[in-house]
């Protein structure tokens, strides 16, 4: 799912492409899509677009009269700039908005449509949409460890929960982890204060970078290849490969459709975590080290 330094870099290329342009037409062929139907959306043929903005991990698109669109692309929504009037694929494609000089495509794989577009009056009906998590990028220290404090939560959870920090997903909460060299299970009312400030700096530092490479991969284009894995991430999607920082096997653990990546020798001096699928198999037999992993 894009995370803040993607949809960050989204509402970069789109201001840059329509920003004070006013939209001729929407196209939505998905029944999946448009979840709202007051005001209706062809009420912004004709309108010029004021902005964007980011609201969580959704797009928020600005419009004349204080209406506005707010866009979740989920897991596999993405956004592409086409010709005027391009096509719109069949199986893929979910929406076009089209302007004068060239079209914003919406499309999504697979076959389960979880991407979802609200039309919304005023900022009242925009702030239906803000789960009210603390923007880290702009936040102090206080404000960060008071967001953290809030519920004693494994940190994974805590980073990744809307509510309290705005965002922050499931990749970049295990890159940020790993900067910090925090255990993904460390409880929240056990962190020192040296603990809490380490993790915002490397919240904020690891939400930096990424978006300075992700701006730098991108260009003056559209982003063609947003995903949660990348190749020059540290430990997520890295399980068994070796950490760039002390080489050991990065490890994971696997929950329903989730998974946590960590390394064991960074981040908990040595110990593995279990998990609920293969330590509850091998009970007995689950290496409790690294030592006895690599074994």
């Amino acid at each position: 799912m894009p995370e803040l330094p993607d949809v960050t870099v989204y509402i970069e290329r789109l201001t840059a492409a329509v920003c004070g342009k006013p939209l001729r037409r929407v196209r939505i062929p998905s029944p999946f899509l448009l979840r709202s139907v007051d005001p209706p959306i062809n009420q912004l043929e004709g309108s010029v677009v004021q902005g964007f903005s980011r609201l969580g991990k959704r797009i928020v698109w600005e419009f004349d009269g204080d209406v506005y669109l707010v866009l979740h692309l989920m897991i596999a929504g993405r956004l592409k700039w086409r010709d005027a009037e391009c096509i719109i694929p069949k199986k893929l494609g979910l929406a076009a908005f089209d302007f004068d000089h060239g079209s914003i495509l919406l499309t999504e794989a697979g076959s389960k449509k979880r991407a979802s577009l609200f039309c919304v009056s005023g900022r009242a009906g925009l702030a239906a949409h803000d789960r009210g998590g603390l923007e880290v990028m702009d936040s102090t220290l206080d404000d960060f460890r008071n967001a953290l404090f809030t519920e004693n939560r494994t940190l994974k959870r805590a980073l990744t929960n809307p509510r309290l920090f705005s965002g922050v997903g499931n990749a970049y909460s295990d890159e940020i982890l790993h900067r910090a060299r925090l255990s993904p299970l460390q409880l929240t009312r056990n962190l020192s204060p040296e603990d809490v400030a380490c993790l915002h700096q490397s919240t904020i530092e690891t939400m930096a970078d990424w978006t300075d490479r992700l701006r730098e991969e991108t260009g003056d284009d559209f982003p063609e290849k947003v995903t949660a894995f990348r190749k020059d991430m540290a430990v997520h999607g890295k399980y068994r490969q070796p950490c760039p920082v002390c080489s050991a096997p990065i490890q994971r653990i696997v929950y329903a459709k989730h998974e946590v990546n960590y390394c064991a020798r960074c981040q908990t001096e040595g110990r593995l975590l279990a998990d609920r699928a293969f330590s509850r198999l091998l009970k007995k037999d689950w290496p409790k080290t690294l030592d006895e992993w690599e074994d």
